[in-house]
């Protein structure tokens, strides 16, 4: 069943054209994966979706509802984005920062409920040693991992990642990702993440699209999307891209041609 539904979507900075007829289906309990190079429309496409952004043309259904017709409160009980990253940290414990995570659903006055669900968030990513402590004095890596907690505990049911893992480390991006991935498959939510990192979108995505110059250049699963043609056109770069123990690898050789 479709989940969320982008239909000719164009967006644009003044005269400067940004997404040009987007056109895309989220299915429930799906993570999506979108990829492509630098200033390609990836993060617009991303915010467009949340409201942070107003298309100049086309529309964004959530379960078939306009989401420009939904209250804000109605649209955030639904739809979780988390930002590539945060420049502004306000000073507050880590637990008050994910507790802010259920104002949708409960106002200023929290319950025992909604503490229960921030422990529990804070325990799947292994945050609970942090609690207490003030998110601005912990690293950027930790920061990211906070508001990935925050975004889980509003239990949206669509979530939106700009580069998730642009801050972690190696082990860090691999247990996030575990994480988001086993709650699209275990609460069927679903998930559109936007990411640099193409061997990481071909492990954890089911389907992906691959954007270029705003448009939407090639989408399907990763198998179909990454080949070695479609990366040389979008990136201008030569790889090689290789199946080892039913998992597929891109291996970069030399950037060719100009970009």
């Amino acid at each position: 069943m479709v989940k969320l539904k982008v239909k000719n979507v164009k967006f644009r900075y003044t005269s400067v054209p940004i997404l040009k007829d987007v056109c895309i289906e989220l299915d429930e309990s799906e993570m999506l994966g979108v990829v492509g190079p630098n200033g390609s429309g990836k993060s617009t496409l991303l915010r467009c979706i949340d409201r942070i952004l107003s298309p100049q043309e086309g529309c964004i259904l959530l379960d078939g509802q306009d989401i420009k017709k939904m209250h804000l409160i109605d649209l955030a009980k639904k739809m979780a984005y988390i930002p590539q990253s945060t420049t502004q940290v306000f000073p507050a414990t880590v637990f008050d920062t994910v507790l802010m995570g259920r104002r949708p659903h409960i106002g200023w006055r929290s319950s025992e409920e909604d503490i229960e669900k921030v422990l529990e968030t804070l325990k799947l990513l292994n945050l609970e040693d942090l609690a207490m402590s003030d998110i601005k004095s912990l690293s950027g890596g930790q920061q990211q991992k906070i508001f990935i907690a925050c975004a889980l505990a509003q239990e949206p049911d669509v979530l939106l990642l700009d580069e998730p893992t642009s801050n972690l480390d190696i082990r860090h991006q691999l247990e996030v990702l575990d994480i988001i991935k086993s709650i699209v498959v275990e609460k069927g939510i679903s998930a559109i993440m936007a990411i640099h990192d193409l061997n990481l979108a071909a492990r954890y995505t089911d389907r992906v699209i691959m954007m270029n110059g705003g448009h939407i250049y090639a989408a399907g699963v990763p198998s179909a999307v990454f080949t070695p043609e479609n990366i040389n056109h979008a990136y201008g770069v030569e790889v090689e891209v290789i199946n080892h123990n039913g998992r597929l690898y891109v291996l970069p050789i030399r950037p060719v041609g100009k970009m």
